[in-house]
């Protein structure tokens, strides 16, 4: 009998810090939100990131191709070849990659192999 009563004043203490918790659940995420974004202004931990934020344009400019294969303006042939088949090695379709990601690398080292 004595074991009963214990059962449940352990599930009834469970739920009462259950309901606990889910009442302080959004003042904490709201309050890690806010600190994530002072952090993130003041020191620029957050938006410093070194990838390029945005999609990809219309049409691929020069500007664009070197983003994407991680070279100069004044990279040589090798070196062109050399990141875009690093670059596909980790996104190629046949590994997991993205179709359309594959496309854009592609595309862009053929805009870089023109000049």
């Amino acid at each position: 009998m004595a074991s009963i009563v214990v059962v449940g004043l352990g599930l009834a203490a469970a739920g009462f810090a259950g309901r606990q918790v889910l009442r302080v659940a959004p003042q904490v995420a709201q309050k890690m939100s806010e600190v994530l974004k002072t952090m993130s202004s003041e020191s620029g931990i957050l938006s410093n990131s070194k990838y390029h934020k945005g999609g990809f344009e219309p049409t691929m400019s020069k500007r664009e191709a070197m983003l994407i294969l991680d070279v100069s303006n004044n990279a040589t042939k090798n070196k062109i070849k050399d990141a875009h088949k690093r670059i596909m090695l980790i996104n190629h379709p046949d590994k997991g990659g993205s179709p359309y990601i594959a496309a854009k690398i592609n595309e862009a080292k053929d805009l870089m192999d023109k000049k």
